[in-house]
C-alpha cells in the first residue's frame, strides 16, 4: 500500500476514502461500488486500475443523496398501464 494522506486537521484522517468503507457505509459490495464508480454515481476519478475518491466529494455526494449541485429532483416518467 502507498504512503497514507493525512488531512490538514491532524487528526489521523485520510482525506481519501476507500472502496472499502464507501461500501460499509452504503451497506454494498465492493462490486457494487466499482460499478457505481464507473457509471458516474459516486464521484471519483480513475488513474489507470485505480479509482481515486476524496473524501470531501464523497461526504458531500452523501449529503446531497447524490444528487449533483443545481439539478433538483428529476421527475418521474408518467407510465399508463393497459389491461
Amino acid at each position: 500500500m502507498g504512503r497514507p494522506s493525512i488531512s490538514n486537521s491532524g487528526e489521523g484522517v485520510s482525506s481519501r476514502i476507500s472502496v472499502k468503507e464507501i461500501g460499509q457505509r452504503l451497506t454494498i459490495g465492493r462490486v457494487a461500488v466499482y460499478r457505481m464508480l464507473e457509471q458516474g454515481i459516486i464521484p471519483g476519478i480513475r488513474l489507470g486500475r485505480r479509482w481515486i475518491v476524496t473524501r470531501h466529494a464523497y461526504e458531500q455526494w452523501e449529503r446531497t443523496c447524490g444528487m449533483r449541485s443545481g439539478t433538483g429532483l428529476r421527475s418521474q416518467t408518467e407510465v399508463t398501464v393497459l389491461n
